[in-house]
Order: structure tokens, then sequence, then C-alpha cells
């Protein structure tokens, strides 16, 4: 985990606010609070969260408006809140670029566990300087694993915390068939519930960054009934 990592916690409940700013402090972390997304603006202002905890049902601007509003500038870790916990709010909220959801009530120990693990993926390894793997490479894009970006030339296509793990999930096992369920259990640090639409979701956010057409997709390919495989060779194959 990131020493002293900032969390902005953003929900219009006064006490889940308290609640949660008592505990996350007690861990270690640093915490800012905001009850609205106007709130979650200014918040981002005074200092960058190193992630998010944002519920959905928000007055004036939902969750889901605000997650989009994020995605078009900064891949900070969101994780989800609702209290619906119904599956259309966390389809929605993963194709919007949630990096994981949470339906309330909700113990703090899973809340925890679930931000240090969205705050490991995040964080990536060190850059060393030893020579770039040739694995990182693909087509005409580069993934830079020190500063967890994908480029193409000078480019920065602004993945997600989570459209960068699958595809390093991905880069590390090219033209092998994962399943997926073998693709939850490489990118959950936590234990996962039986739904798993969430590969589904990120596979279809990360086609439409590196797939020339994602309806016809040529690195990230679809087996019916076994998975995904991953290309590096694109169209060339």
């Amino acid at each position: 985990m990131i020493p002293a990592a900032r969390i902005l916690v953003v929900d219009d409940d006064p006490a889940l606010r308290d609640l949660l700013c008592a505990y996350l402090t007690d861990t270690g972390f640093v915490v800012d609070l905001a009850g609205d997304g106007e709130a979650m603006r200014r918040a981002m202002q005074l200092a960058m969260p190193d992630a998010i905890v944002l519920d959905l049902m928000l007055p004036n601007e939902d969750g889901l408006v605000l997650t989009r509003a994020l995605r078009t500038h900064s891949s900070v870790p969101i994780l989800m809140l609702s209290a619906r916990g119904e599956e259309i709010d966390r389809v929605v909220g993963l194709e919007l670029g949630a990096d994981d959801y949470l339906a309330k009530p909700f113990s703090p120990r899973e809340l925890l566990a679930r931000l240090r693990a969205l705050l490991r993926r995040a964080q990536g390894p060190a850059p060393t300087p030893a020579p770039e793997p040739q694995g990182e490479r693909f087509g005409p894009y580069r993934l830079d694993q020190g500063a967890r970006r994908l480029l193409r030339g000078d480019q920065d296509l602004g993945l997600s915390g989570a459209e960068y793990d699958l595809l390093k999930v991905f880069i590390e096992r090219p033209n092998r068939v994962l399943s997926r369920d073998l693709l939850l259990d490489l990118l959950k640090g936590y234990e996962r519930d039986p739904y798993d639409r969430t590969v589904d979701i990120r596979v279809a956010r990360l086609r439409r960054k590196i797939e020339p057409d994602p309806t016809n997709p040529v690195y990230v390919r679809t087996l019916r009934g076994a998975g995904y495989l991953f290309n590096p060779r694109g169209a060339e194959s």
C-alpha cells in the first residue's frame, strides 16, 4: 500500500462519511470528505486523491455522471458504492470507468481490502534501469510499466487503472487462451463474488482504446466458450 495514501470519500450520508473517515484514518490513510459532486471537485483542486470512494446515489450529479467526467481527465482508482446493488448499476459503473464496485451495506474491512488492492495495482512496480522487455510492445503501442501508461508514439492513450491491469495480464501471457475465471483470479487482489461480468466489461473498454475496429478485434480475440486470447501481432497474423 502507498504510505499515507489520500482517500476521497464522496457520499451524502454524513454518518457513513464520518464512520469511513475514522476507520480509514485509524488504518493509516489521509481522508478527505465530500457530500456531492461540487464538494468533490473542490476537494480534488486542493489535493489530488490516490483513490476515490464514490457513492452511486448522490444529489444533483450521481456517481455515474461523476465517474464519466473523471475519466475524461484522470485515471484515479474509483471504488463505487451503491445501496441498490443491482447488476445494471455494476455494469454501467464499470463500463464508465469505475475500477471496483461494493454494495451497501458492507464491512469496513472489505472496503479497506478493496482499497488496498486498487492502490497496489495503481502504484505498480518501481521503475528499474533494466532494458524494456520486448513483450511490452505490440503493434504501434508501447506499455510503459514505470508510469503505468500505454503509448502510441508520444500519445498517452489514457488507460484507467483497470484497463492497464488487464492489458498487462494479456501482454505477459501472449497467444494463450485465458478463461474469465483465470482473468478474475489474476486481476483481483481479494476474494471475489460470483459476479463475473467485470472481465467482459474491461475487455470492451480496452478494445475501444487499442483496436482499429473494436467490433472486429485483432489484438484481444474472443474464443467462444473458452475466454480471450491476446495476439500481439494483430492483423499481421
